[in-house]
Formats: C-alpha cells, structure tokens, sequence
C-alpha cells in the first residue's frame, strides 16, 4: 500500500532533484522510497568511520550562524543550472 507524504523542501533542491531523477528513468518519490529503505536497512548496522573522514572531522571552522542548508543549495544550483 502506498501513502502520500508531504514533505517541505527548498524549490531549488526540488527542482534539481527532479532533474536527476528523470536522467536516471525514475521519479522523485522513488528515489526518495529508495533512499529511505537504505537508511532504514543500515539502522542496525555499526559501520566504522573511514580514517580518511576521521582526519577530516574538525579541519574548517564555521561561523554560529553557517546556514548549511543554504550552502548546499546554493551549490547544488550553481553545478545544475536551471
């Protein structure tokens, strides 16, 4: 049984979303569907941190105010423009 779900997103994230999930054949709600079912399978797993990530832990320093969120999405439209 499928039911609706209503999520609140940025339209630029939306919008490059869609984008990468028509140049895979696929919808956006699979690939979210998807996605949710990995990270519920991995729920139980420990997985070790790559060294190379834990070398990298700590390295930048932001400001309390950083919106990361707004980085990303200003990154993410800058590599796919509309």
């Amino acid at each position: 049984m499928n039911t609706k779900l209503t999520l609140t997103i940025d339209d630029a994230v939306i919008s490059v979303a869609k984008k990468y999930a028509k140049s895979k054949g696929k919808s956006l709600s699979d690939l979210v569907e998807n996605y949710l079912k990995t990270i519920a399978a991995n729920e139980g797993t420990d997985e070790a941190i790559s060294p190379r990530i834990l070398k990298l832990m700590g390295v930048i320093e932001l400001p309390e105010d950083f919106d990361y969120k707004s980085a990303l999405t200003d990154g993410l439209a800058k590599k796919y423009p509309l």
